[in-house]
């Protein structure tokens, strides 16, 4: 039986294939997570086969699909595992089960890792990045670009001291795709709309914890797709990023975690910071007051 109310600023403990069917319909506004990679952390989550985790995942995506608004979004931070010399093809196969299940794949997005470990392997380099594949029910969906944008950056001081009569109109591409640019749009501008890849270092203050993100990734992505007081859901939550990045942005969360000893770890972490942005609140009401 689903909850008549949603319960936020939760952490709840138990397998999500359990809580997720507890949760209403269409009650949350963005979904960030990193499930465990196909026989990865098996001490920590019991790992799954590659050629069993497409199988495993979809029962989640469908409830994941289910609690999400129609104007929601869902970024997946996954990277296929090299088996027997060769990658694995079981993410691919998940976002093609996932566009039969109803999902629409709207973007991929690459999260670089600035601080990789370094090694050497007989047949590649190492791994310095990961897919983060946003999925959206309908093809109107919330987004607020403005929220991330980046400095304009040295090159537009030279770029646009001199422009030529192609940068004053919309120049199109010479390959007739019909993209095109007007490079005088950014004359007198501070700031422009990022990449689709983000570069960011991996977490290396949490040793507690497996596989950590670092809280700026979905921090990120709470950023563009969500505003202040939305519900921001982790089924995956490990020791609480997704919940500290939503709580520093003054959105909702509500997170699931299998393993106990990591949803203690994400309340002890989270307490500290909770009575940090309380102090700051009553500090600014104060102020307004004397004012």
């Amino acid at each position: 039986m689903k909850q008549s109310t949603l319960l936020t600023d939760i952490i709840h403990h138990g397998d999500c294939h359990d809580i997720l069917p507890t949760l209403p319909d269409e009650c949350v506004d963005l979904i960030v997570t990193s499930p465990p990679y196909a026989d990865r952390r098996k001490h920590t989550y019991g790992g799954v086969a590659p050629e069993e985790y497409v199988e495993w995942f979809l029962p989640i995506s469908a409830e994941l699909k289910r609690v999400l608004k129609p104007e929601g979004s869902f970024i997946l931070n996954i990277k296929e595992r090299v088996i027997d010399g060769e990658r694995g093809t079981y993410v691919m196969e998940l976002v093609i089960e996932m566009r039969k299940q109803g999902w629409l794949w709207v973007e991929e997005y690459c999260w670089h890792k600035k601080n990789s470990y370094p090694g050497k392997w007989p047949n590649r380099f190492r791994d310095s990045w990961e897919h983060c594949f946003h999925f959206t029910k309908q093809k109107n969906f919330k987004m607020y670009q403005e929220a991330v944008m980046v400095p304009m950056g040295e090159w537009a001081e030279k770029r646009l001291k001199k422009l030529t009569k192609n940068d004053i109109v919309r120049d199109e591409s010479r390959s007739q795709s019909g993209f095109g640019k007007r490079v005088a749009n950014w004359i007198g501008r501070e700031k422009v709309y990022p990449t689709n890849v983000l570069h960011l270092a991996t977490e290396v203050s949490n040793k507690k914890h497996s596989a950590v993100f670092p809280v700026e990734l979905p921090m990120w992505f709470i950023k563009l797709f969500t505003q202040e007081g939305d519900v921001v859901l982790d089924p995956f939550m490990g020791s609480g990023t997704t919940a500290r990045a939503a709580e520093k942005l003054k959105r909702h969360y509500i997170g699931i975690e299998i393993k106990e000893e990591y949803v203690n770890l994400a309340n002890a972490i989270l307490e500290p910071q909770r009575m940090l942005l309380e102090e700051k609140a009553e500090s600014y009401s104060g102020k307004r007051r004397k004012k």
